[in-house]
């Protein structure tokens, strides 16, 4: 044998000997060994170094592990009438539901589920104390199998069986227990009341989920004061943490607070239930029977500014969102032409200025007024009847409602000199209301006819506020104050109020200019000769001073002035008692029927004055006893 084979067998000889094989394995499993343990240890250093394990900080899923917090939600504040009657408040309300999965068993076995043969009788209950039928229960209650055959884990029962309340709740859950039926449940959701229905509902406003798919994110306002002032409304969540066992409950005596909820502020508003719900009575029927297109009423303590009812149509109930097609706040978003009842202001502005005599004559020409011959664009004024009444003095030209009359006084005044007392009662800006969208108005151009046209409320816009603080002049001596809807907001945890004061906002007119005016604005109730409105607006017991308003109204396309019979906006401003008024009214109709006559606000305006100097006169009254009582005291 050759030394190259004989080596080659010794190397293949000692290949084969397992005691080296067994050396190699050996150093293998050491090496990884140690590798393995330096690895380990570079990881846990790692980790007890940044406290991360794949970016996930272990520190924070141990606190979420054995840490809890639960969100207390605040409670949203109330909106108050005058005397503290609830217009609206927080509440909750129930949605039902019913499991159908066999599978939901209590301890025992005991069956959670709704069964088969409970149906029926669950039908009854449900049809009972809701708005649901017996046989449109037992539909949801059989649509509970799947279309592969399987039975669905819970059905519910349509909008019938949402927002219940808790009465309702309970009753169900009564009459269920009583049968021994399981398998009926309820689900819980923030909910807003509104216990008068339709009550000043513009104004007031609605609540809505902010978040639909999120309920914990709670309600907001979606209008008018609950809009407005959704931050004094809502208040701040408070938070409660506390440490967890292995099942995920409280550890008894780890409970910590750390932020205190802070309830919603309530708001007092300047409302008064028993006018508003009054006033809301009396527009229904008006409604009904003149067909208006719109319809609105504001009713203003004289001395405060204070409005104690005010409303509209169209309206809805905020609680089911029923009757809500329009959606703006007619007394504040919308601007219109006022009309005739704007010729008080005319007036004062023209005896502030010395031009009004009120027993001087002025001429009707024949054929009216000639503003503009431009062939084309001719604009001719006449009185509502045509000069037929023969001539008038100024005095008569309020009570009878003049065109001509005015503007005479116009002319006298001058066009510049005129359009600095719209300016001064307020019109073209905003009354800062507080309130959504508020128009400021449009006052008139430059154009002369327009100018000449605003003297009796035409071509000039003005919004529904804007009017109720300029007639608020002719009750103060000629200072006019800011209409007010919010009386006092309260700290329910603290007893603090934030009140509001009356506001001041301008003396565009003297005491005399107002106090002349408003008397001859009783001729036109009383004087049976020139008195447009004699015999309509009556309170008993007191003298009335009022103003009548006819306006024409402009199609929106076209920009033209509609000519229908009752085209028009009619309007009234009263104020009662003449002499020294307590209380102002104010009321526009817009395109009624052709029903509606002269005597047809007269259906809203009396009977709700009446009932508004009955109130004045019974807190007099009662206040007069008080102070009486508590100087016998003393």
């Amino acid at each position: 044998m050759s030394v190259r084979n004989r080596i080659k067998m010794f190397i293949r000889k000692k290949n084969l000997n397992p005691m080296n094989n067994r050396k190699k394995v050996g150093i293998i499993l050491f090496a990884t060994s140690i590798g393995l343990f330096f690895l380990f240890a570079f990881r846990l250093s790692y980790i007890i170094g940044t406290g991360k394990v794949a970016g996930i900080s272990l520190k924070e899923k141990t606190e979420e592990l054995y840490n809890g917090s639960t969100v207390i939600k605040a409670k949203r504040g109330s909106i108050l009438d005058r005397n503290g009657q609830v217009i609206a408040e927080d509440a909750t309300s129930y949605s039902l539901y019913a499991v159908l999965s066999e599978d939901f068993l209590g301890q025992d076995k005991k069956k959670l589920y709704a069964q088969k043969k409970d149906f029926d009788a669950i039908a009854t209950v449900l049809a009972n104390n809701t708005d649901l039928s017996k046989e449109d229960a037992l539909k949801y209650l059989n649509s509970g199998t799947n279309e592969d055959g399987t039975t669905k884990f819970q059905v519910e029962f349509g909008t019938s069986g949402k927002n219940l309340t808790l009465e309702k709740k309970q009753n169900i859950e009564a009459a269920l227990e009583e049968q021994g039926i399981e398998g009926i449940y309820f689900e819980d959701h923030p909910d807003r009341i509104y216990p008068n229905g339709v009550f000043a509902s513009h104004l007031i406003g609605y609540t809505d989920l902010a978040n639909k798919d999120d309920e914990s994110v709670g309600l907001t306002g979606m209008m008018g004061i609950e809009s407005a002032y959704n931050d004094v409304l809502s208040g701040t969540d408070g938070k409660i943490d506390y440490q967890k066992d292995v099942n995920g409950n409280p550890v008894p005596g780890t409970v910590v607070e750390e932020s205190q909820v802070q309830d919603g502020q309530d708001i007092v508003t300047t409302l008064d239930i028993r006018l508003q719900t009054r006033l809301e009575s009396l527009l229904d029927p008006f409604v009904e029977k003149f067909e208006p297109k719109e319809l609105t009423a504001v009713l203003m303590e004289a001395k405060t500014g204070d409005i104690v009812a005010m409303s509209q149509r169209p309206s809805f109930e905020p609680e089911t969102k029923e009757g809500l097609e329009l959606w703006r706040n007619l007394l504040v978003e919308d601007k219109y032409e006022p009309g005739s009842t704007i010729k008080i202001i005319t007036s004062a502005a023209a005896i502030q200025e010395g031009v009004f005599n009120p027993t001087e004559t002025f001429a009707y020409p024949y054929g009216g007024v000639v503003l503009d011959d431009t062939p084309g664009n001719e604009t001719v004024v006449n009185d509502w009847d045509k000069g037929e009444k023969g001539t008038l003095n100024f005095r008569q030209a309020i009570s009878w409602s003049s065109n001509v009359g005015m503007l005479e006084l116009e002319r006298r005044m001058g066009g510049a000199k005129w359009q600095e007392y719209l300016k001064k009662f307020g019109f073209g800006e905003s009354t800062n209301s507080g309130l959504e969208a508020e128009s400021p108005g449009h006052l008139p151009t430059d154009n002369t006819v327009d100018q000449a046209m605003s003297a009796f409320g035409q071509a000039v816009s003005v919004t529904n506020f804007q009017m109720m603080q300029a007639f608020s002049a002719f009750a103060n001596d000629g200072t006019m104050l800011k209409p007010q809807y919010i009386k006092e907001i309260v700290n329910p945890q603290t007893g603090e109020k934030e009140v509001t004061q009356r506001e001041e906002v301008g003396t565009p007119v003297s005491a005399q200019a107002v106090n002349d005016v408003r008397t001859y604005m009783i001729d036109t109730v009383e004087d049976p000769t020139y008195g447009i409105a004699y015999d309509v607006y009556t309170v008993p017991g007191y003298r009335v001073a009022a103003k009548t308003g006819t306006a024409q109204i402009t199609d929106e396309d076209t920009g033209v002035y509609l000519t229908g019979p009752t085209d028009y906006l009619y309007s009234v401003v009263e104020m009662v008692p003449a002499e020294n008024p307590e209380y102002i009214l104010y009321i526009t109709a817009k395109r009624p029927n052709t029903d509606y006559n002269k005597t047809s606000l007269a259906e809203i305006a009396n009977p709700l004055m009446k009932l508004a100097m009955e109130i004045k006169s019974t807190d007099v009254d009662t206040q007069a006893a008080d102070t009486t009582v508590a100087e016998g005291t003393e």
